[in-house]
């Protein structure tokens, strides 16, 4: 195996552990048009690829979807990952403002003055 050299499926795995999620917490894999099971993906998945610098390897549009949370294929320069994403929780505090577009890399707080 090269220094780039991943497992599809032992990535998948590992990043799952990483967030307390084991394989019985995916609802499905796929992508926004068409899905398939865990099972499937695991016989699909067990294989090596190179995922360094270059081109992605891995369909960009692969996701792994749980209750509340997915996994989805990020790259930079062809050096490519799986991103954790969850459902955010509901602030506590409900507060309408009046700008949500003026700054750079301005947030909520610093375009309302609520600082």
């Amino acid at each position: 195996m090269s220094y780039y050299e991943e497992n599809l499926l032992e990535e998948t795995l590992e990043i799952l552990e990483e967030h307390g999620l084991t394989e019985n917490d995916v609802e499905w894999v796929g992508n926004k048009s068409l899905y398939f099971s865990f099972d499937h993906f695991k016989k699909i998945a067990d294989v090596d690829y190179d995922s360094g610098y270059g081109s992605s390897k891995v369909a960009i549009d692969l996701i792994v979807v749980g209750k509340d949370w997915w996994l989805e294929r990020h790259e930079y320069d062809g050096s490519e990952w799986w991103e954790f994403k969850s459902i955010p929780k509901k602030p506590d505090t409900y507060r309408e403002v009046d700008v949500v577009v003026g700054g750079m890399w301005s947030d909520i707080a610093e375009l309302n003055d609520l600082e």
